[in-house]
Formats: C-alpha cells, structure tokens, sequence
C-alpha cells in the first residue's frame, strides 16, 4: 500500500476491508466466474442484508448449509464496503483541497510572486499518492462488489408456505386406479424379450448408463413425444424446438450446478479451446459449453438480456429435446434400465408470467401432466416436494410419481415421472430479463416470473407402460388407446419370430 501524507492517515477499516476481500475472493464455483458475454445478474441484495435470518434458515431447511453463512458474509463485506466508501470520500476531499492549493500557486507563479517549492513539491507527492490509493480502493470495491454478487448466486430461491419442511413429501392426491395385479417383470426383462431395448450394445459404444431403443420401442419413444405435445398445445403452448448445448454461465444463472450439494458430478462439459497458434501457449479459452440436462435451461436464456413486452405474458412454451444427466448413482432398483440413465428424451414445457400470474401457468402444466398420465392409463401419486427437495431456482415443486410393478420394495413402486416448478424471479434477475410494465402514467421494468414442468419424460413413461401393459399369459405389451394413431395402428408389441 502507498503510505498517505499530508495529515490522511489510512483507516484501519480499510486494511480489514483490504484483507476481508483477499480471504474471501475465491467463493463457491470460482471455476465459474462470469465471463464477458454473460449476463449481468441484478439480484435483490437488499432484501438479502435486510433479512438474513430468512435466508440462513432457507439454507437450512434445504440443506444448502454450506451457503448458510453466505447471508452474514455479504453483511460484513457490504458494511466492508460502506466503510471504503467514507474512506473514498476522505481522500476526495483532501484531493480537491491539494488541487486548490496547487491552482493557488499556479497563480501566484504567474503573477511573478514568491513561491513556497517544497511546500508545493509536498502537495505533489500528496496528489499522487491520494491518487494511487484511491484507484487501490476502488479497484477492492470492485472485487468486494464481485464477491457479494458471487455469494448472493449461490444462495438458493426462498420457500413457499405449500411446501412441507424437511425430507417428507406431502401426498395431494392420486391418477387412475392402483394395479389389484402383481407383474414380477420388469420393464429390461420385458424389453429385452420382445427386443426394444439393447442395453449391451449401447454400453459397448457409449458405456454404462445408456440404451437403444428399437422397433417398437423407438416409434413409442416418437409417439409419446407427439401425443404430449398434441395435448401440451391443446392447454395453450406454443411449440419450440430448443438446442441441448448451452453455455455454462446460462445453466449456472438457471440453478443448475455441475455438481450436487454432495459433490456428485452433474452435468457434462464441453470445453472450447481458442485457435492456436504453432508455438503459442493460450492460457484460457472459449466460454464453457454444458450439454443441457433440461430444456428448462436454453427455454429460459432465450429472454436473456432482453426486455419483454407486457402483452407478450403468459408466454406459454413447450418443446421436445434431448437431455443429459452425469449423474448415475448406484446400480439396483433406484437405477435399474431406463430408470436413470445418461441421455434421454423429454417433452418440457416452460412460462414467463407475470407477478401474481406463476400459479396460473403452473397449473395449467400440472393440468398437461395429469391429463397425458391419466389417458395412458399409468396409477399415480401427487406429491408436494418438501423443502429438501427443492432445486436452487424453485420456491415449489410438485412430482407425478408413476407406478411401477417391478419397484414393488422401492417406495412402494412408484418413482418420478414429471416434476413442476415455480422459480419466481430467480432466474430472471440471474439471466437479467426484464419486464416492461405500461401503465397510464408512468412505464417501468421489472422482472418476470418462471415457471417449468415435465410434460413427459421419455424413457420412465416408456418404462411404466412397458410393465403395466404387459400381458404375461401371451407374453405382449398393450399400447394405449391414445398412441394408436402415433403407432400407426400398432395395438400391441409381441415377440418377434427369430
């Protein structure tokens, strides 16, 4: 630091902030830091320093903890921050002071008069060393600003009142009536037999964790595609067809990590090497590129750095992409076939609202799903999610369990079908998309509201059919009534004469 003369001592306030920003500049994801091209986030951090006993618990009840500091640390690094301030101003003070002073000698140098040199060489060294101190601390306040933003990202969306605190969801209700019947088949026995699925030859090109469908099997895969978005745009969704490689930093700013809070590798990455030179060492390269585990996440950049217009809302979108997870987990039941695999395809739907209008989109979704489950006759359970089970971006979350005869000892058979969120404006303000409001007097922006939902997640339906279609006295699958036409006329699957 350059000592400052001339009766401005350097605050202690200033050290401690100097070496606060020193501690704290490498906050969570620092592999992530936001590249040129991103979009600036505008998040509320007011409201966060304004209550950040609601924000510690939230971390709490949804098991963020190791982000349940990060409330009381952007508290220290903004009083931090505010002291800089007062010592900024100081030094302005004293440099308007010296540049009068200087100005005064100018004039009596002009006017021939005598003037006092060490005096004058002394407010010199002054003005450059006020100089080099004051670009010191705004070059911390910057980093310190940096670093609230950074930890302010980090902290998960606040919790509706709907959702159950703690680990168990809450049942809201049930679709189509539970199976009397008991089939010990399952879907990989059922697939392999009649020969839908490969699973060995996908794992001798890609490896574990991914199929070929066949036959039968891959024009179901295209039939439920259609018919669920047949009834998507039925409900008032406008079709869009979305890319599954995204930037990394729009993922991020969506809620999507590449790992889990337990560490567990979420997404895959794909990096972009500037062109090089023969004999040029390049240090870094392109912004990094994910493959897209949903197409929540390039459904909601589409609006990134842009203003939407009032009329435009609800904006009520739905589109068919392939989506990939790195996550695996453990082989067994959780994991079994198509169950959780690495690539898939989803029918996603996602919305913009406006404030106070995300409860009618999100219900319009929930409406999609359970008429698609319903109609492919498939028994499920409603579930609202409970806080630990809610994603960074969701303040609510509700699931569509389907059941599945083969899951029998696992949740009592059912497992995850869809999943409906509300985001609020978390991804908005990340993804800096705003609102442009119109009223009679006055016109304003502020940021809309999201809402996404699973309109039918590929393989686990294709799994669930499979089992509770399934016919063992004559060994065939039945095809529901409302994927006929999409089947060509394909009633059921049978085993194939070899």
């Amino acid at each position: 630091m350059v000592a400052i003369h001339a009766g401005v001592p350097r605050s202690k306030s200033f050290a401690a902030f100097a070496s606060i920003v020193r501690r704290k500049t490498s906050t969570a994801n620092p592999s992530l830091r936001r590249p040129s091209i991103a979009p600036k986030p505008c998040i509320d951090i007011k409201h966060i320093r304004e209550n950040p006993e609601l924000y510690t618990q939230t971390c709490i009840d949804r098991n963020y903890l190791a982000q349940k500091d990060y409330p009381q640390r952007i508290i220290q690094l903004f009083n931090t921050w505010k002291q800089s301030q007062v010592d900024a101003r100081n030094l302005r003070q004293r440099n308007n002071y010296i540049q009068v002073k200087l100005k005064s000698f100018s004039n009596e140098a002009a006017s021939h008069s005598d003037v006092p040199l060490e005096e004058r060489d002394q407010l010199l060294l002054d003005a450059k060393n006020v100089k080099g101190t004051l670009n010191q601390i705004v070059s911390r306040e910057t980093e310190i600003n940096d670093d609230i933003e950074n930890l302010a990202s980090e902290l998960p969306n606040l919790t509706s009142k709907e959702t159950p605190t703690g680990y168990e969801p809450r049942v809201l209700g049930h679709i189509s009536e539970r199976p009397d019947t008991y089939t010990p088949a399952n879907h990989v026995d059922i697939g392999n037999d009649l020969g839908l699925i490969d699973f060995a030859g996908a794992s001798t090109t890609s490896g574990w964790g991914w199929y070929f469908l066949k036959n039968e099997g891959a024009l179901l895969e295209q039939a439920l595609i259609q018919y669920a978005l047949s009834i998507a745009t039925k409900h008032g969704f406008s079709v869009r067809s979305p890319p599954s490689i995204v930037y990394s930093h729009i993922a991020s700013a969506c809620g999507f990590h590449p790992r889990d809070q337990g560490g567990e590798q979420q997404s895959y990455t794909v990096s972009q090497l500037e062109h090089q030179r023969p004999n040029e060492v390049i240090h870094e390269g392109k912004p990094e590129l994910s493959l897209a585990g949903t197409a929540e996440i390039p459904f909601a950049g589409m609006n990134a750095n842009s203003v939407m217009k009032d009329a435009e809302l609800p904006l009520k979108i739905v589109g068919a992409s392939r989506c990939y997870r790195a996550e695996a987990g453990a082989r067994g039941i959780e994991t079994k076939g198509l169950y959780r695999v690495h690539e898939f395809t989803k029918v996603e739907m996602f919305a913009w609202t406006r404030k106070g209008g995300e409860s009618e989109a999100f219900d319009s979704m929930l409406a999609v799903q359970k008429e698609i489950l319903q109609s492919l006759g498939l028994h499920c359970r409603i579930l609202e999610m409970p806080s630990t089970d809610l994603g960074a971006s969701a303040v609510r979350k509700i699931d569509i369990e389907a059941y599945f005869p083969s899951r029998r000892i696992k949740d009592d058979g059912y497992g995850e079908v869809t999943s409906a969120s509300i985001c609020t404006d978390y991804q908005t303000r990340r993804l800096n998309t705003r609102l442009k409001l119109a009223f009679p007097s006055e016109t304003k922006t502020e940021f809309p509201y999201t809402v996404n939902g699973t309109a039918l997640a590929v393989p686990r339906v294709l799994a669930a059919l499979l089992e509770n279609g399934w016919n063992k006295e004559d060994n065939t699958v039945r095809i529901p009534e409302v994927l006929h036409y999409w089947m060509h006329g394909i009633r059921s699957i049978k085993k194939k004469d070899r």
